[in-house]
């Protein structure tokens, strides 16, 4: 990997300049194009970024509050892009999870000025299966409601939506203590009271 490396170049891919400015139904779309694999095609050349962040060859752009968030959208999407389907998806989920905690505590999820930024520092928190799994996908719930509240008023809809996903997952890790529709991928059996769960296929995944 150049070097030359930059956080930037994260941050203008993922969140287009003139997001402070686009209506609800533009932010809706961008949530749909973030979470909806749209941008998977676009995602191959970021994959020299991923095998260097695993690395820890770019923990020095968490010394900024933008450069920690591209560092964990590295780790925590663009993994579940690149690797869709198989174990390799979820593998950046534990240094994301140490990028969002310390991020809570040195302030820099508060410096992050705009709400769709903030929410994405917060997805390790439940996406990271662990001990305390629950209890970070209640505090990422809290978190997600004041953003809610904060939330610009013609936002409000979006990210209202954002809130009930968040509480649909922590639903899901209070249940199972883990995220069963990666039992498969992962190797490991699904438990007896997961596998109606899993037969309904009716789960976000995460």
């Amino acid at each position: 990997m150049p070097i030359m490396a930059d956080w930037r170049d994260v941050d203008a891919f993922w969140f287009p300049p003139g997001l402070e400015r686009a209506d609800a139904a533009a932010h809706l779309r961008m949530f749909s194009w973030w979470l909806g694999g749209c941008s998977n095609a676009e995602l191959p050349r970021f994959a020299p970024l991923v095998e260097s962040a695993m690395l820890g060859e770019l923990d020095h752009w968490a010394e900024t509050a933008r450069g920690r968030l591209s560092l964990s959208i590295v780790l925590d999407q663009f993994t579940r892009g690149l690797f869709a389907g198989t174990a390799s998806a979820y593998v950046g989920d534990r240094h994301a999870l140490l990028l969002a905690e310390e991020g809570l505590k040195n302030g820099h999820c508060e410096e992050l000025a705009w709400p769709w930024e903030q929410t994405f520092m917060l997805m390790p928190l439940i996406h990271a299966e662990g001990p305390g799994h629950a209890a970070r996908a209640r505090r990422a719930v809290d978190l997600a409601t004041l953003l809610a509240e904060m939330a610009p008023e013609p936002l409000l809809p979006v990210y209202r939506a954002s809130l009930r996903k968040a509480e649909e997952h922590l639903a899901v890790i209070s249940r199972f203590g883990r995220f069963p529709h990666r039992n498969r991928v992962l190797g490991r059996p699904s438990r007896p009271e997961e596998y109606d769960y899993l037969i309904a296929g009716e789960f976000a995944h995460a």
